[in-house]
């Protein structure tokens, strides 16, 4: 029993700690915390509202009202000149009335479908900061790591030279190696020392950044998830069919178009006529008059049709064709811009797939020619400490070219997955 207690409180605690120090952890963070997503959530729920308002268009307006006056007469006199006995008049009207929109020129109904869109686009302009969010937090998240490695690297040169120098001075004291040797190895390790401090300051700039963006503390290098694989097309024409599909930035063009196209409807519809019908009903109650009390029903219907504004018509219809054609110019140039977009970002995710490769390569031979030249000059045999120093600056070079190579690897991925507009939270699975 004591066994399955200890099993289950590690298995929740190393789950726990997974949980908070991976990727998709600290994008659901930055997402909760991104301020521009919090402004583009207020502006998807004010385009709701919007297609709310439009709506009523087509619904009956119900209005009450009611009035009392009180009115006092004095000093009255007749044709004659007679003096007449003051006047009180108390008054109390009280109406209901129904109209309803008949006809619009179908105004209402371009208006709402106009709405419509600009909710679909306000959805799509939240969908469009998410994948935003998610591709700076992921490059922020893969630099930290790259810049945690590169201060690593940098730290254990400064040791190996520090070493080496130590080993140089006894060397130099039993005559196996010359003093120009040995200020060899003190000028590497003042270099080596130099490249720390500017890893220090890098890693310091690359929290900073990683703390701005996931408003969350910047984790420990030891327990982040170095590699994500995302399920990415596997050819750059399947690239530019998703995309077609799915590209936000292509998405919310076309709708800006369908939009200025009712937008002309709606200013052609303002030339037509227009027809409502009211009913309403008053009750008035007169104190004063011989008639005391009177109940009116009205029906009432009306049929309005705009001839001539100056000119205003006539020009916003103008005005909104033009609109309408820019929409369309604009569609155009966007999908040109996807294709171009989709198109480097591929070519980069390829390259960088063959740098990385190639740079895992760099490094393997790296380590092997340093690891014999280093046994080669501890043995005494005609390796020189200039041999040694080229060698593990190679290695240094090696290291540091793979870590960025593998950073910008993942995020070549999440570019890719942009551009095409597949990238969720759920493909970080």
């Amino acid at each position: 029993m004591r066994k399955i207690i200890i099993f289950i409180s590690s298995f929740i605690f190393f789950s726990n700690l997974n949980a908070t120090d991976n990727l998709q952890f600290f994008v659901k963070k930055a997402i909760e915390n991104n301020l521009q997503l919090n402004a583009e959530r207020k502006n998807f729920e004010s385009a709701k509202q919007d297609k709310n308002i439009s709506r009523s268009e087509f619904l009956p307006n119900i209005t009450i009202s009611g009035d009392q006056t009180s009115t006092t007469s004095t000093n009255r006199t007749n044709q004659s000149g007679t003096s007449l006995s003051d006047s009180n008049s108390d008054t109390e009207n009280r109406t209901i009335s129904l109209e309803q929109k008949i006809f619009s020129g179908f105004k209402g109904l371009n208006t709402f479908k106009k709405s419509d869109l600009e909710t679909q686009k306000a959805k799509l302009e939240l969908v469009k900061a998410k994948q935003q969010t998610i591709l700076d937090t992921a490059s922020a998240y893969f630099d930290l790591i790259y810049k945690f490695k590169n201060e690593k690297f940098n730290l254990s040169n400064v040791n190996l030279l520090e070493r080496q120098v130590e080993s140089d001075s006894i060397r130099l004291q039993k005559g196996e190696i010359t003093l120009t040797d040995l200020a060899q190895s003190e000028s590497s390790l003042a270099g080596a020392k130099a490249n720390l401090i500017k890893a220090d300051t890098e890693l310091l700039s690359s929290k900073t950044n990683f703390e701005r963006v996931t408003r969350e503390k910047a984790p420990n290098y030891e327990t982040l998830k170095e590699r994500i694989i995302l399920n990415l097309p596997s050819s750059l024409n399947s690239s530019l069919e998703i995309s077609n599909l799915n590209n936000v930035d292509l998405l919310i063009s076309k709708l800006n178009n369908e939009i200025a196209i009712k937008e002309h409807n709606i200013e052609k519809a303002r030339l037509s006529p227009t027809a409502s019908i009211k009913v309403s009903k008053s009750e008035k109650k007169d104190f004063s008059s011989t008639i005391d009390e009177k109940d009116d029903e009205t029906i009432k219907a009306t049929i309005t049709w705009p001839l001539l504004k100056g000119g205003e018509n006539i020009s916003s219809i103008k005005k909104s064709s033009f609109d309408k054609q820019r929409a369309q110019l604009v569609l155009n140039d966007t999908k040109n811009k996807v294709m171009t977009d989709i198109s480097n970002s591929w070519s980069k995710y390829q390259s960088s797939k063959s740098v990385l490769e190639a740079t895992r390569s760099q490094l393997k031979a790296a380590e092997i020619a340093n690891e014999g030249i280093t046994l080669e000059y501890d043995s005494g045999n005609t390796r020189t400490t200039l041999d040694v120093i080229q060698s593990r600056g190679l290695l240094l070079e090696a290291k540091i070219a793979f870590a960025m190579a593998e950073r910008d690897f993942m995020i070549s991925q999440f570019s890719l997955a942009k551009e095409i507009g597949i990238l969720t939270i759920k493909s970080l699975n």
